[in-house]
């Protein structure tokens, strides 16, 4: 193979085929700054794209098939464009995992516009990326929104991107059988460099915000922690049906209709897994709004505890963060970043431990312990109390009391707030560390740190044909 995923494609499409392609399509992958499992709540995300992209290249063909090969696996999926139909969703289990994601775009765009199979011609498609698979970066997003622009070029659809992008949530929630948002196609779709796309889940109004890193001579970093997770068999499915029951509860049509001042009422009507679901949901769309409104009046080096906020809010109240996450959001802030949350898709799988109930956490049976160093807060203490309310602006101090040392007292192995720079002290007061075992799936955890030299600006990340 060759060293590109450009040319990967290109060269797979020759093997496939024995011919060059017509073209060569491409899309981005994503992460997300913040706004976690908001999206299928009609909330609020501010995701950016990535320079690491998928690439199709496509060749038509005249028997009405289409044929999908990719550098994912050695399989080649070969249907006729009229079974796509009666593939999804019920028979998806006949193809390989990997080709629902494309074949499902084809039939999303068929579906969605009304065009019959016999009016748009067969094709070959081959497909290879240099998003990483699994890591919360939305390689399938990535693959959707190159498939989809491809395909729209040649079968003379003329979707606009956000079109586009429907097509592809609609692939994803049907065909490959993942219950998730939108805000992964509408971000590989729409990015730009150093920007964010502020999207709005439920009229899908997007306005590109400045991110500011390369001014701020900050570097914005993905942390690949190596746990991979799948959004169809990775509880995605469970967290989503606490949020509609939530809503339901509630009365309200999604979750984006509450504010941190229904909270209390929630507390009173949901059971404490529900309500803890609630909240981060809640509580993460007024992040974001602040972090919009944070990056326009102040900068990004304004908004480290507003990541910190979101990371602790993932891991208590959502509960889907594991040991590599934590590890590497308290590694990032000890090392001076500004901030640090999770990012992707992450979900975790809990144990019970053995021998009782001592260390669990009510409602998730996970096994909990504190490892030494500096800690994160609980929810409570980052939204007020229990209820949402006194929302504190910043902690008192970076580590607490234990095992009977005085409050004013350091871990001895940890040295004092002092050892580091004075910049960093404030984001230590409002982020303490912890970590918790039991974990199975994980993806990348996403930080913001100083630019140690200035260098060029990388390509942009707006998708093209």
């Amino acid at each position: 193979m060759s060293t590109t995923p450009e040319a990967d494609a290109r060269s797979l499409f020759v093997q496939l085929t024995g011919a060059e392609p017509t073209g060569v399509w491409s899309s981005p992958g994503r992460a997300n700054l913040i706004g976690e499992h908001t999206d299928y709540n009609d909330g609020f995300v501010l995701p950016f794209a990535i320079e690491h992209r998928t690439y199709v290249a496509l060749g038509a063909r005249a028997d009405g098939r289409i044929r999908v090969t990719s550098t994912f696996d050695d399989s080649v999926a070969d249907v006729a464009l009229a079974e796509l139909d009666g593939l999804f969703p019920d028979r998806r289990g006949e193809l390989p995992e990997w080709a629902t994601y494309p074949l499902g775009v084809a039939w999303a765009l068929l579906r969605t516009t009304g065009v019959a199979p016999d009016a748009v011609t067969g094709v070959d498609l081959a497909i290879a990326s240099s998003v990483p698979v699994g890591a919360g970066l939305s390689s399938s997003a990535a693959i959707e929104g190159a498939v989809a622009s491809a395909l729209d070029e040649t079968w003379g659809l003329r979707l606009d991107r956000v079109a586009l992008a429907q097509a592809g949530r609609l692939a994803e929630n049907e065909a490959v059988g993942a219950p998730t948002g939108i805000m992964d196609q509408m971000a590989s779709m729409l990015g730009q460099p150093d920007a964010a796309i502020f999207l709005d889940c439920r009229s899908l109004d997007a306005n590109v915000v400045d991110l500011g890193f390369a001014e701020a001579g900050l570097e914005l970093l993905v942390i690949d922690t190596k746990v991979k997770h799948s959004h169809a068999t990775g509880g995605y499915g469970e967290r989503r049906a606490s949020c509609e029951l939530g809503a339901r509860t509630m009365g309200v049509p999604a979750l984006r209709d509450l504010t941190v001042d229904d909270l209390p009422r929630a507390k009173e009507l949901l059971d404490d897994v529900t309500f803890r679901r609630v909240r981060h949901v809640v509580t993460e769309d007024q992040r974001v709004l602040d972090t919009v409104r944070t990056l326009r009046e102040e900068g990004p080096r304004a908004i480290g505890e507003l990541l910190v906020g979101s990371h602790v809010s993932m891991r208590d109240d959502f509960e889907i963060s594991v040991p590599e996450l934590d590890t590497a959001v308290e590694a990032a802030l000890a090392a001076g970043a500004v901030g640090a949350r999770m990012t992707g898709g992450r979900l975790r799988r809990c144990r019970d431990r053995p021998g009782g109930s001592r260390g669990r956490r009510e409602g998730d049976g996970c096994r909990h312990r504190r490892l030494r160093g500096v800690r994160l807060p609980s929810p409570a203490r980052l939204h007020g109390d229990s209820l949402g309310r006194r929302p504190a602006r910043r902690l008192r101090r970076p580590f607490t009391r234990r095992r009977g040392r005085p409050a004013g007292s350091h871990h001895p192995d940890r040295g004092s707030p002092d050892r580091f720079p004075k910049e960093r002290r404030s984001t230590l007061r409002a982020a303490e560390a912890a970590t918790r075992p039991g974990g199975r799936r994980a993806t990348a955890g996403l930080r913001l740190c100083r630019r140690r030299t200035p260098r060029s600006s990388r390509p942009g990340c707006a998708p093209r044909s």
